[in-house]
């Protein structure tokens, strides 16, 4: 075969999701396109980073939501140990929240899990080609945050990426020990961000807190 008709070089994806059957499902995907090909995936954090060493891919697909790690702080993590390795973050959490903390990260694009398989593809193409892939409603909603004070901006949206996490366990009826283990924090450090918690939403008690937890985690609005 002569150079002019080999076969193009595929470009590598590093696939990171918790869930073995959803990565077999975008391995499938991704496997069938003539330019792409997985060369490696992992189901939590510490995995993933020592795999992401030898694999060295050309892109990473990562879900936020890890039960070994963090998915975000795993985020930062690659944006530190490999700069110029691009992430693509695809996740069921609402990208109104969740992109524009995943683009501060180190993301090049946030794509929702409910998104047809062509937008997945799309998503990854656009950032292998060096280019930022986020829909237009977040495109708009970052636009719009540019001239608004902080103070202006409901309480979710302003809480640190480290006490969303902690709102969100909580959420999820976790105890403060058991988001403790699960964030590799002391109990104390997790009742400081109770505490801070309950000041960036104008509560006094654990009990109104945890409503406010509660009614996120169900519904997304505080």
């Amino acid at each position: 075969m002569s150079v002019s008709e080999a076969e193009p070089e595929k470009s590598r994806v590093f696939l990171i999701d918790d869930h073995a059957v959803v990565r077999e499902g975008l391995r499938g995907l991704i496997e069938q396109e003539h330019d792409l090909t997985i060369c490696g995936e992992s189901g939590d954090a510490a995995d993933a980073l020592s795999r992401i060493q030898t694999t060295r891919p050309d892109l990473v697909l990562l879900d936020l939501s890890l039960r070994q790690g963090s998915g975000m702080e795993l985020l930062k993590d690659l944006a530190i140990q490999h700069p110029s390795l691009p992430v693509l973050v695809l996740s069921m959490h609402d990208e109104m929240i969740y992109a524009e903390r995943a683009l501060r990260a180190g993301a090049r694009g946030y794509v929702m899990k409910g998104s047809t398989s062509q937008q997945v593809i799309t998503a990854i193409r656009r950032v292998l080609s060096g280019k930022v892939f986020v829909s237009d409603g977040v495109m708009s909603s970052i636009a719009t945050k540019l001239g608004r004070p902080k103070s202006d901006r409901p309480p979710i949206h302003r809480l640190s990426d480290r006490e969303l996490q902690v709102f969100e366990f909580l959420g999820q009826g976790l105890s403060t020990s058991q988001i403790a283990e699960r964030m590799h924090l002391s109990v104390k450090t997790v009742q400081v961000y109770f505490a801070r918690l309950k000041e960036k939403f104008g509560v006094t008690g654990a009990k109104e807190l945890l409503r406010e937890a509660f009614r996120w985690n169900e519904t997304g609005v505080t």
